[in-house]
C-alpha cells in the first residue's frame, strides 16, 4: 500500500514539474525573435520597392512581408547603396536582397529563390514616332537612353562597336524626360512595369508607345547566402502557394 502511494506521489511530483517547464519554454521560445534584414536600397525600384513613405511597400515588399511572417520572421528594411550590397549579404549584415541572377556579378557565391516576377526591358518612343524594335538591327544609328551601370548584353556588342549609342542616366525617371525633350534620343529602355509605373505616376502615359517585343526576360528573387538554404526552400513553397490561390496576382494587380 505504501508503495502505490509512494508512485502516486511521484506520478503527481513528476506532471507538476512537467507543468512548470511548459510555460518557461515557451517563453523562451518566444523572447527568440527572428528576423529578416531586407536590402530595399536608398531610392527603391518602384513599383517592385517604394521607399518615399513612411511604410515601405512595392510588389517584392509585400510578397516578402507575407512569406516572412508566414515562417515565423519579422522583416526590417535596410537601405544599402548597390555597390556595397553583395559584400555586406556575405558578412551577414543583412540576409536578403532582391536581385536577378543575371544581374549579379557572382552568382556562384549566394543562393537564390524561385522568382517572385519577371523583369522585362522593352522599349519606351515617344508616342507617333517611327521607332519599332524586332532585333538589335534595328537599333543601328539610334541614340538609346539606358540606365546608369546597367548591363544589356544583347545590346553590348552594338555598343562597343558604336553602331548603337548609349545614354546613361542615373535615375529612372529622368531616361523619360530625356527621350520627351531631347531631340537626339530616340528611345529609353527599361523594364515594362517600371516604365510603366513612372509614365502613370507622372501623367505620361499617353506621350509614350511602349514596345511589344523586348531584350530580355529575367526572373526577379531573393538573393540569399549559401546557408539559409531552409529558408529559400520554405520561401519557394510558400511563393508557390501564392502564385496557386491567387495572392501574388492580387499583389501585382495593385502596381500595375
Amino acid at each position: 500500500m505504501q508503495n502505490r502511494v509512494s508512485c502516486l506521489t511521484s506520478a503527481i511530483l513528476g506532471i507538476l514539474l512537467v507543468g512548470l517547464t511548459i510555460p518557461s519554454f515557451s517563453v523562451s521560445a518566444s523572447e527568440e525573435e527572428r528576423v529578416f534584414r531586407f536590402n530595399i536600397s536608398p531610392n527603391g525600384y518602384p513599383p517592385y520597392l517604394i521607399v518615399d513613405q513612411n511604410q515601405p511597400s512595392g510588389i517584392m515588399w509585400d510578397v516578402v512581408s507575407v512569406v516572412a511572417k508566414r515562417l515565423g520572421y519579422r522583416v526590417i528594411a535596410e537601405r544599402i547603396p548597390r555597390k556595397r550590397v553583395d559584400q555586406m549579404l556575405l558578412e551577414g549584415y543583412i540576409d536578403g536582397t532582391p536581385r536577378a541572377r543575371e544581374w549579379a556579378d557572382n552568382p556562384e557565391q549566394f543562393l537564390f529563390t524561385d522568382p517572385v516576377v519577371d523583369i522585362e526591358e522593352v522599349f519606351f518612343a515617344p508616342a507617333q514616332s517611327d521607332f519599332s524594335y524586332e532585333s538589335p538591327d534595328d537599333l543601328v544609328s539610334k541614340t538609346i537612353v539606358t540606365h546608369l551601370g546597367y548591363r544589356y548584353p544583347l545590346l553590348e556588342p552594338y555598343f562597343e562597336e558604336g553602331r548603337v549609342r548609349r545614354f546613361d542616366v542615373s535615375r529612372d525617371k529622368d531616361m523619360f524626360t530625356f527621350v520627351l525633350h531631347g531631340d537626339r534620343f530616340d528611345a529609353a529602355v527599361a523594364d515594362r512595369l517600371v516604365g510603366k509605373w513612372i509614365l502613370r505616376n507622372e501623367g505620361l502615359r499617353q506621350h509614350f508607345d511602349i514596345t511589344s517585343k523586348g531584350i530580355s526576360n529575367y526572373g526577379f528573387r531573393l538573393m540569399l547566402r549559401k546557408d539559409w538554404h531552409s529558408f529559400a526552400n520554405q520561401f519557394n513553397a510558400e511563393l508557390a502557394e501564392m502564385r496557386e490561390n491567387g495572392e501574388l496576382d492580387a499583389i501585382l494587380a495593385n502596381y500595375r
